[in-house]
């Protein structure tokens, strides 16, 4: 369960295929209708997926120079691209998206072997370049799934749904607003804790489907709670 960016390319181009191949098939009404994100269509989902790539190259630019340059010019910048992209159609949207990913490609390629031990400054706060190709990964596997296009969470490799669950509920650790909680996932040897585990619910299932949950992805419908009751509520992810 690596997030070595190297090993992660081919992941990530494998995951891009997958994407550029749901959006090929989309048509102009396709793309104008909701996605799962709250009041964003597909076609803002596609378009901040492609100036996320770029916000990622800025960040590759930054780790690769030692130039303090910011993932997007500002918050308020990064949105008014995405509502300027939102009202385009299938062709073009699926130009920028294609187009975005090579650039990103081609920043990783670019990245001398010492650049990836720098930090940058990503949206959130400063950032391990190392982590850069997995996060753009993480991005293109979890919208793929938010456009409700047929692409779901089961869909996912194995390897990025543990990966993907591994960081959300590391990420849960500390966080009081997380209920206590363990984690079974089927086939694997061991269970991931949540908080106190004395007297904590087990939620038992696919790592997808429980990656799925944690991350706003997924109702739990496949997931077992012991002793029975409801699923806990965790917080909400990024």
């Amino acid at each position: 369960m690596t997030t070595d960016p190297l090993l992660l390319t081919g992941e990530l181009a494998a995951a891009n295929d997958r994407l550029l191949r749901t959006v090929a098939g989309l048509a102009a009404a396709d793309v104008a209708a909701p996605s799962l994100l709250p009041g964003w269509t597909r076609a803002h989902v596609l378009t901040h997926l492609a100036r996320n790539a770029d916000g990622f190259v800025n960040l590759l630019t930054a780790a690769r120079t030692g130039e303090p340059i910011p993932m997007y010019a500002s918050i308020e910048a990064r949105n008014a691209d995405i509502e300027a992209g939102a009202g385009r159609g299938p062709a073009d949207l699926l130009d920028d998206l294609r187009r975005s990913g090579q650039r990103f490609d081609a920043a990783v390629a670019a990245m001398p072997a010492g650049a990836w031990g720098a930090t940058v400054q990503a949206r959130r706060g400063p950032w391990p370049a190392a982590l850069l190709v997995w996060g753009r990964l993480r991005e293109v596997e979890v919208h793929h799934v938010d456009l409700a296009a047929g692409y779901l969470p089961a869909d996912w490799p194995a390897a990025f749904a543990h990966r993907l669950l591994h960081e959300v509920t590391t990420g849960l650790t500390g966080d009081p607003e997380a209920p206590a909680m363990v984690l079974r996932v089927d086939g694997a040897g061991h269970d991931i804790v949540v908080g106190d585990p004395e007297g904590a619910p087990t939620v038992t299932g696919p790592a997808p489907e429980l990656a799925a949950w944690l991350t706003g992805r997924g109702t739990g419908e496949l997931l077992t709670v012991d002793p029975d009751g409801p699923l806990p509520t965790p917080p909400e992810w990024i």
